[in-house]
């Protein structure tokens, strides 16, 4: 059963890394490249729609971390894990106190009503967001090896 629940998990993790990965390497590069308003009208919509999906998918990633390093906490890579779920604590923190506040005014803009310096905005989202993929990766690379 516990190793069913450590593949679970490394899964579920991996899978948020590589969406959260596509989105600061590929999908915000292919917005930003969109002419005219296509680009900050995608993000609004990208930011409502992996807005609703994130947070759980963060939280659900964390509570996972957390049964294995209960249920396993008497097996190898305990350490590991505990580590790796305290790398998750790092990013839902940064998500709460930096990126959601700029998303969630982002996805209300539109061409007509957002601010003068929503490109700064989404710049500094980005910034933000390429330490929180570094701190999930390295997340994920520690259940990885938790499984070895």
């Amino acid at each position: 059963m516990l190793s069913a629940l450590e593949v679970f998990t490394t899964v579920v993790v991996g899978l948020m890394v590589g969406v959260e990965f596509s989105v600061a390497f590929v999908v915000n590069r292919i917005l930003n490249a969109l002419p005219e308003d296509s680009g900050q009208l995608g993000r609004a919509h990208g930011g409502r729609m992996l807005g609703a999906a994130m947070p759980v998918w963060y939280i659900g990633s964390l509570v996972l971390v957390a049964v294995w390093a209960v249920a396993g906490r008497d097996h190898r890579g305990t350490g590991l894990v505990v580590t790796a779920g305290a790398l998750l604590i790092v990013s839902v923190v940064m998500s709460v106190l930096l990126l959601v506040p700029i998303n969630n005014r982002g996805k209300t803009w539109t061409p007509e009503n957002r601010p003068a310096d929503w490109k700064e905005q989404m710049n500094r989202w980005d910034r933000y967001h390429y330490v929180r993929v570094a701190v999930i990766v390295a997340a994920f690379t520690l259940l990885v090896v938790a499984l070895v």
